[in-house]
């Protein structure tokens, strides 16, 4: 049986093969969400030490980044900070001002594709995702090339290496684009008939701007600083890392809002009906920024790796076949990973949005309510999130590339250092834009767990669609399961044969 989906006229006689005791309960839970929702019950306060933690992280950074920055404005070592990084010096020592522009570059082009991305999301969204999936290799074997050249062979072999495994990657998972393109398309179709959802998207990204003026500040003042490439790189990945869950913070907070608008106006049936919550969304923003920023805090810090590592592993084992050694490895490391994932899983933020449970429950709930319905099938075949990755790369890229080139016409030897943090300004700004699908993405199939009818009464088509395609990936996991099993049972008795 193949793994690709297809859509035939037949696909709307699935609707009727669910059970009737699972669609009793299907039901009965969207009732309770329904009712959960409706009645606006306290919420309480979860994961608080996280938000504590990264409170205090922003408090401490942004001292730094302040002491840093001004150390180098206009005046060298106006804070007298040299005199801590003796030994250190190895190159000669700049301004602040001097590399502040090069990172305004990074943030206006950074904003400037965020934007566009968003306005083009109703016309050509499903356009710009081919094209992202399709050039991130051409572009980053293209940046590898621009690294031998410029004599920085470590990041010409990362980029190089990293080209080989998005198009290892593209190539395992070709046949499931066309089903992950479907999803998307309709994602965009929900979050364009949500215009507020995307003045949200908008002012976060403004927020985030705003940030990055303080962060590229001291960033800049590192760069300029008296100290040797080892001491600067140091602290441009500590400052790196805080960005990343910086950046992370605020696209999981538009994550949760936009879910949790998306899943009430597929639980109501639309977004003018009279059944609607009054300011739903306001509601949804105060939630996020008060008593489930905590568990939002704690998310970010490991979900993008782990569900960036699942990709990567689920697209190598479904190419392994004859090499039994390197199957069992891949298979403990792919239990590991799906074991992390019951814990760590962008659906937790529906959860979280819809009824403010802690993180790790959430996720817990969501991953069981999957495995209960058999959904986890569909979500595994889908790629939106990787599609929807590969675009906040390319974009970082682009950014990266507008910053570095500049950098290289007035400091060659900066080259790297400057392009590799814009790169991450930019995946940032992109990212806040990506979020918006990604977060309509996740509610459709939570909706769809709890209640398949909901995707029904919202547009019939895809309903026939989506359910086609988990009826094929479930007997194809019958048809592994069956193999295994014939396979296990020729060993047995391979072995008896020998003994005998």
């Amino acid at each position: 049986m193949t793994d690709s989906p297809c859509f035939s006229s037949s696909s709307s006689d699935f609707g009727s093969m669910t059970s009737a005791h699972q669609n009793v309960g299907r039901s009965r839970r969207s009732a309770d969400g329904d009712e959960t929702l409706a009645s606006d019950p306290l919420r309480r306060w979860h994961d608080v030490f996280w938000l504590g933690i990264f409170i205090v992280h922003l408090i401490v950074l942004g001292f730094v980044l302040a002491v840093l920055g001004i150390n180098r404005f206009k005046v060298k070592d106006r804070l007298n900070i040299d005199k801590y990084t003796t030994g250190l010096m190895e190159n000669e020592d700049g301004l602040t001002e001097d590399y502040w522009p090069l990172y305004a570059v990074a943030g206006g082009v950074g904003t400037v594709l965020g934007w566009v991305w968003l306005l083009l999301l109703g016309s050509r969204a499903n356009q710009m995702m081919k094209v992202s999936v399709h050039i991130l290799t051409t572009y980053l074997a293209v940046v590898s090339v621009l690294c031998f050249w410029c004599e920085q062979f470590f990041w010409g072999v990362s980029f190089a290496v990293g080209a080989g495994l998005q198009f290892l990657y593209v190539i395992s998972v070709i046949d499931r684009l066309p089903f992950t393109m479907l999803v998307l398309q309709k994602a965009v179709k929900m979050v364009w008939g949500l215009p507020e959802v995307m003045r949200v998207a908008y002012g976060f990204m403004l927020v985030m701007l705003l940030w990055m003026g303080i962060w590229s500040f001291g960033a800049s003042g590192v760069v300029a600083s008296s100290m040797g490439d080892g001491g600067r790189w140091w602290l441009l990945v500590v400052l790196s890392v805080s960005l990343f869950w910086t950046g992370a913070v605020l696209c999981n907070t538009v994550h949760v809002i936009v879910s949790g608008m998306v899943f009430l106006v597929l639980i109501h049936g639309g977004r003018e009906v009279s059944s609607m919550p009054p300011n739903s969304l306001m509601k949804s923003v105060r939630y996020s920024l008060t008593t489930s920023l905590g568990s939002i805090c704690y998310g970010s810090l490991f979900t993008a790796a782990i569900r960036t590592l699942r990709w990567e592993i689920r697209g190598f084992r479904s190419k392994i076949c004859g090499n039994e050694c390197l199957l069992c490895c891949v298979d403990f490391l792919f239990h590991l990973v799906e074991t992390l994932v019951r814990f760590f899983n962008k659906y937790a933020y529906v959860q979280i949005a819809v009824y403010g449970k802690s993180f790790n429950r959430s996720a817990r709930d969501a991953w069981e309510l999957f495995q209960s319905t058999g959904v986890e099938a569909l979500v595994a075949y889908d790629c939106s999130g990787a599609v929807l990755l590969m675009g906040t790369i390319l974009g970082g890229l682009i950014t990266g590339t507008c910053s570095g080139v500049w950098t290289w016409i007035k400091w060659s030897d900066r080259v790297i250092m400057v392009g590799s943090t814009a790169m991450l300004m930019g995946m940032v700004l992109v990212g806040l834009a990506m979020v918006v699908v990604e977060s309509a993405v996740t509610s459709i199939y939570i909706c769809y767990a709890v209640d398949p009818l909901l995707i029904h009464r919202w547009d019939a088509e895809f309903f026939s669609q989506i359910s086609e395609t988990l009826h094929q990936r479930l007997q194809h996991r019958s048809a592994r399961a069956r193999e295994a099993s014939t396979h296990n049972q020729l060993d047995d008795s391979r072995q008896e044969t020998y003994a005998i």
